[in-house]
């Protein structure tokens, strides 16, 4: 009798066990949070690009880690409502991809550590220094100065040795873009080429710009990445070649999109470096106390196929310095 009142006790105990035992696996799994500013039908690869950093640093998802993945779809004033979503799942960690994102985490928690990718952290008051960020934000900045945002209108003039005016689309409501505009007004009158800036913030004013370059006789055009712009990207790219317009932009998605070149960070890159942030900081490390990097790999993209399209012949030493050429 003891022995089958035994074995019904341990039946029992087992069967009891089994989901309280699925659900603590469950709970042990680190959980982290992603917040891209695109859709993941753009951008999955920089989604995929964090998983695989963390994979190299041991982390697997399934097995002893849980991803939360968040997209704006191109509208910032989401952010803040996707994030405050994300903290009550009280994540270990949040990645941001666009400054916007990262202002909105930082309004919306001091304690939850964040990890940053986006331009101009510093000069935004995002963080008060690069060596030490403080608080519960560290990350990866993509960096100002003419050696990046110079470049566009340098690598520009090269493929369109004719080129004398220049129109620079950006969008105000980002911090980082009137930084941008500081640096290419200085390389204009460098390369002897007039700067023509087209401030938009909305679809319309974006097709109301590039419209009105026709008239300007503008020869070129340089567009500032941010969310309003990657929501539009391939929309900007269509206009820029109905009224053939060389165009550069800051990111490689856009030259893929149609743009004739791209000049900048891999932000997949730096999704995967952000990995490294979090792993420091789940074995213990402060946020604040970890220096905010910049990017190491920078790619140059021409869009051949774009090229033809327009009527170009892109100097054989520009084409051989690309990392991607795209026919």
């Amino acid at each position: 009798m003891m022995d089958r009142r035994r074995f019904l006790l341990t039946s029992l105990a087992g069967a009891l066990a089994a989901p309280l035992g699925a659900e603590a696996q469950q709970q042990g799994r680190i959980l982290i949070a992603f917040v891209g500013a695109e859709s993941a039908s753009t951008n999955q690869h920089y989604f995929d690009a964090f998983r695989q950093g963390l994979r190299e640093h041991g982390y697997v998802e399934g097995q002893n880690l849980t991803l939360e993945a968040r997209w704006a779809d191109g509208r910032s004033e989401r952010f803040p409502e996707l994030i405050t979503d994300l903290i009550r799942s009280k994540p270990r960690a949040i990645l941001t991809v666009s400054l916007p994102a990262a202002q909105a985490a930082k309004n919306a928690t001091s304690t939850t550590p964040i990890v940053f990718i986006g331009g101009d952290p510093l000069g935004s008051g995002l963080i008060p220094s690069l060596a030490r960020p403080g608080g519960n934000l560290t990350g990866l900045s993509i960096s100002l100065g003419e050696e990046f945002s110079g470049k566009w209108l340098e690598l520009l003039k090269e493929a369109v040795p004719k080129m004398s005016r220049v129109a620079f689309l950006w969008n105000p409501t980002n911090p980082a873009n009137a930084a941008y505009l500081s640096v290419l007004k200085r390389m204009a009158r460098k390369l002897g080429v007039t700067l023509q800036s087209k401030e938009v913030q909305d679809a319309s004013g974006i097709d109301n710009a590039v419209a009105s370059m026709h008239a300007e006789r503008i020869q070129g055009l340089v567009v500032a990445v941010d969310v309003l712009t990657a929501r539009y990207q391939r929309r900007i790219a269509d206009l820029a070649a109905k009224n053939r317009l060389p165009s550069m932009f800051g990111f490689r998605e856009f030259a893929e999109s149609g743009g004739l070149m791209a000049y900048g960070p891999s932000v997949a890159d730096l999704c995967r470096r952000a990995a490294s942030f979090v792993d420091k900081i789940l074995k213990g490390a402060k946020p604040g106390d970890l220096p905010v990097e910049q990017p190491t790999k920078f790619e140059l993209v021409v869009n051949l196929k774009t090229a033809r399209a327009l009527g170009l012949t892109i100097p054989p030493s520009l084409l051989a310095r690309a990392d991607q050429v795209i026919e």
